[in-house]
């Protein structure tokens, strides 16, 4: 316990690691406590959540695969500035983009496999 008496339960050896046992032993309402402590994860207030902006599905699903906008465009056979133009909200995908992206979401790797086989 610190000079606060708020139980720091985040690092363990270094920075950025987890004591998951001695999290795990901490009642929720401990858990809130401290969270509620760090003055780095202080709650939005509803003005500033209003202000957010949500990612794009699109780049959403892009980074989840690990891939540049350049690649995820390649492997699927789009306009790299149409697939900026998606993540960056200033145009939305049509019909037959979204049943795409639908499948590619579903399932990425057979989705890659589909589109690098050349056709005759």
């Amino acid at each position: 316990m610190s000079k606060t008496g708020i139980t720091r339960a985040t690092m363990k050896s270094g920075k950025g690691q987890t004591d998951w046992t001695r999290l795990q032993a901490m009642s929720d309402a401990d858990v809130r406590k401290a969270a509620r402590a760090d003055p780095d994860a202080q709650p939005l207030s509803k003005a500033r959540l209003a202000a957010m902006r949500r990612v794009s599905r699109v780049k959403a699903l892009r980074e989840r695969m690990g891939l540049t906008q350049r690649e995820f465009a390649e492997a699927f056979h789009l306009p790299l500035t149409t697939l900026r133009d998606w993540e960056q909200r200033r145009s939305t995908p049509d019909a037959p983009a979204r049943a795409l992206l639908l499948a590619i979401e579903r399932d990425p790797k057979k989705m890659m496999a589909l589109l690098a086989e050349r056709g005759p």
